[in-house]
């Protein structure tokens, strides 16, 4: 359905914000926001032969070098077989390594690796240039109020995953 060019491109919520349409256009915003967002990644992610799912990985990766794969299979919420496919991929190509864990040898750390950094750092550079300008046209009272519908869509017992990787930041 096309909009009006004169009509507002983000309308008020309604004080009946809870009505199933209202809540449809959350969703629909949802789905359209991140396929256009990602996309912006998915050229790149191509040209080496990966997809989102190793995009995600690397992602965490790079946020928590020496994350466990344990620890990243509860982030990623995806199976250990899905995980074994993502991870050997990223190894065959040089952007990730393992080594073994400190005090248990048999534990696996994740860590990327030099050209894994420069990689994930290319894909962050276009998501966040792609962020950082609808932030920007939200405004910062926007940008709170997103982040909070977010969190609330993140169960309890997550959010705490979400909140250490706050505490570099």
């Amino acid at each position: 359905m096309a909009v009006p060019s004169s009509s507002p491109v983000t309308p008020a919520a309604s004080p009946l914000f809870l009505r199933e349409h209202e809540v449809r256009r959350g969703v629909e915003l949802l789905f359209f926001g991140y396929t256009r967002l990602t996309r912006s990644i998915d050229e790149g992610l191509a040209e080496h032969g990966l997809g989102r799912a190793h995009h995600r990985a690397l992602y965490f990766i790079a946020r928590q070098p020496d994350l466990t794969i344990s620890e990243l299979l509860k982030i990623l919420a995806i199976t250990k077989q899905s995980l074994g496919r993502v991870l050997t991929d990223l190894g065959a190509q040089g952007l990730v390594e393992t080594r073994a864990g400190v005090t248990d040898r048999r534990q696996k750390l994740l860590r990327l690796t030099p050209d894994g950094v420069a990689f994930e750092a290319r894909l962050f550079d276009a998501l966040r240039t792609s962020l950082a300008a609808a932030y920007a046209a939200a405004g910062q009272e926007s940008v709170t109020g997103f982040w909070r519908v977010l969190e609330g869509l993140i169960p309890p017992n997550d959010r705490v995953m979400v909140a250490a990787l706050q505490k570099d930041m």
